[in-house]
């Protein structure tokens, strides 16, 4: 019996020390495995912070285009309607065809009053003519006149004639001087007749008379209604038979080519964000493309300060909020070429600031 426990003793004493070292074996890899991870959190912590300092990004964005407002410059009876909802259509593309008749009829009677002006002128020139020979021919009597009566006044001082004669003299010369009067003021009639007086500009009424006719085929053109540029049509409200004003909205036009992102990117966001910086964008519609862009401008105000309803911080009780700042992104053609993008579509885009790692770290020491 002895025996058999020193014999167990003696195991017990073998069997300890490989025990031990097992158990300090785990405690090593645990605590090596943790080591790991710790460092693998930091570096993507790290990682996280430095791609927020150079990724600027926000939800708050949306896609907008230029839209035209399609509307007739003269009323009319709407004779065509070239389009349906959501066609595209290329710059010129014929919309909308007024009918022209009533045009057309104002188009004739222009151009026969301008024929009727141009003769009545004519006859006008033949006055002014006449009314010009009249007055040169009564000139020339007037400066006889004068030149007898020099003559008369001479004589009756040498006694040569007698008073009576030289006031017949005196006389004639001033019935010259009246008739010239008097036809000076048919040239003048006949002048204003023509608009060669005043402002000096000549054939007034025939001046007139193209200006009306300019006018009228103007408005004939206006009954054709083209495409300003290549879009899709919307929001059509006009059909065949409609009657419509002058400045009524028939249709709109969204161009998709130049369409650009609005981004509402909190002030705090944008201090590293400059014109011509790369962006990179995200749409919910189509999941897996990445579209690419860069940035325009950035607003000269926040969305609040051109709100209908300003802020009026210096009334009342003031609490802090974080406000935002729209941020023009044009959109590359090249991303897009499909045309794939509308208004209105939700984004999320991505300022690629390109800031130095060096500057980055220098941030919380500042």
């Amino acid at each position: 019996m002895a025996e058999e426990r020193n014999t167990n003793e003696n195991t017990e004493t073998l069997d300890a020390p490989p025990g031990k070292k097992s158990g300090n074996g785990k405690r090593k890899r645990a605590a090596f495995i943790l080591l790991i991870l710790l460092i693998t959190a930091c570096l993507l912590g790290l990682r996280l912070w430095v791609k927020s300092k150079t990724h600027v990004e926000t939800d708050n964005a949306f896609i907008e285009s230029h839209v035209y407002t399609i509307s007739s410059r003269v009323p009319g009876n709407v004779l065509k309607v070239m389009v349906q909802d959501n066609q595209f259509v290329k710059k010129g593309d014929l919309l909308v065809d007024l009918d022209q008749s009533d045009f057309q009829l104002r188009v004739r009677n222009a151009m026969a009053q301008l024929d009727i002006a141009k003769n009545e002128t004519s006859s006008t020139y033949a006055q002014v003519d006449a009314a010009k020979a009249a007055h040169n021919s009564d000139r020339a009597k007037l400066e006889q006149a004068e030149l007898d009566l020099q003559r008369g006044r001479a004589l009756y001082k040498k006694d040569v004639i007698a008073k009576e004669q030289l006031d017949r003299l005196e006389t004639a010369r001033k019935v010259a001087a009246a008739k010239l009067a008097e036809t000076e003021g048919s040239v003048r009639r006949a002048l204003a007749l023509l608009g060669l007086t005043g402002s000096g500009v000549k054939d007034a009424m025939i001046s007139r008379k193209i200006a009306e006719l300019e006018e009228n085929q103007r408005n004939l053109s206006y009954t054709k209604i083209y495409a300003p540029a290549d879009g899709f049509i919307t929001k059509k409200s006009v059909e065949p038979g409609n009657n419509i004003q002058s400045g009524q909205p028939l249709l709109a036009l969204v161009a998709l080519n130049g369409a650009w992102v609005t981004a509402n990117y909190k002030e705090s966001q944008l201090t590293y964000v400059r014109p011509g910086q790369k962006v990179e964008f995200r749409v919910d519609t189509y999941p897996g493309i990445t579209f690419t862009g860069k940035v325009d401008s950035i607003m000269a105000g926040t969305g609040s300060a051109f709100s209908l309803l300003p802020p009026e911080n210096a009334t009342g009780n003031y609490v802090k909020v974080v406000q935002r700042i729209p941020v023009k992104i044009l959109i590359d053609a090249s991303s897009d070429p499909k045309h794939l993008l509308r208004v209105g579509m939700s984004v999320v885009p991505t300022i690629l600031t390109e800031r130095k790692l060096g500057d980055i770290l220098k941030d919380p020491f500042r």
